[in-house]
């Protein structure tokens, strides 16, 4: 015959396992295919050296109009950092093909020099201050090099990076949530602990032992 403590734990056992089980389902599905990219794009950033990449290099030239030349022309309190004018970013998009940020250029007596770095590549915007010529290079690494730098966050933006977050609570909540699933049946599964346990050790001992 159950005990009245034991007949109140058992809803209540019930109640947050199913509540366990229901946020462990959501948090997995929502980051499965996340998951999928990390776990493989951690196997390629592993092993780097040993994938070959032919780098694509695309090189475009233009020359300024005379009517936006006033736009770059050499001023005395001129800072050494500023977004290109928009009218003059408007006519390279144009003339290039390309789409270019508002990001801060360098400006020297000599040149304008925008870095257009990006995910699997990188690019660049030169513009002679006197001349006038425009000078573009786009270089493309591959889309394994553009899944790794997705993996890394790199040159990837604030809406990406807020992706990684957000993709990174819901593992959070999926670990955490299978954790606790995992307690919940341990009296049953008697090798649940040394299995995690395992977990943890394993790399602890490899990190110590292998790396300096």
């Amino acid at each position: 015959m159950k005990t009245a403590p034991a007949t109140q734990a058992a809803p209540q056992r019930a109640y947050w396992l199913k509540t366990l089980h229901q946020w462990h389902w959501i948090s997995s599905a929502l980051c499965l295919i996340g998951m999928l990219l990390f776990a493989f794009t951690g196997i390629t950033l592993n092993h780097a050296a040993d994938i070959p990449a032919t780098p694509v290099v695309q090189q475009r030239t233009a020359e300024l109009p005379e009517a936006l030349r006033a736009a770059i022309a050499l001023k005395d309190d001129e800072p050494d950092s500023a977004p290109l004018p928009p009218a003059l970013q408007a006519w390279l998009g144009e003339a290039l093909g390309v789409g270019l940020p508002a990001s801060d250029a360098e400006w020297s007596p000599e040149e304008i020099y925008l870095s257009l770095p990006r995910p699997g590549g990188d690019a660049w915007l030169r513009i002679d201050r006197e001349s006038g010529a425009v000078a573009y290079e786009r270089t493309d690494r591959g889309w394994i090099s553009y899944l790794n730098d997705l993996h890394k966050g790199r040159h990837t933006g604030p809406v990406w990076k807020g992706f990684l977050d957000v993709f990174s609570v819901a593992c959070l909540v999926f670990s955490i949530t299978g954790l606790l699933i995992l307690k919940f049946h341990a009296a049953n599964r008697p090798s649940t602990w040394p299995m995690v346990g395992a977990g943890l050790v394993i790399p602890l001992l490899l990190a110590i032992l292998f790396i300096h």
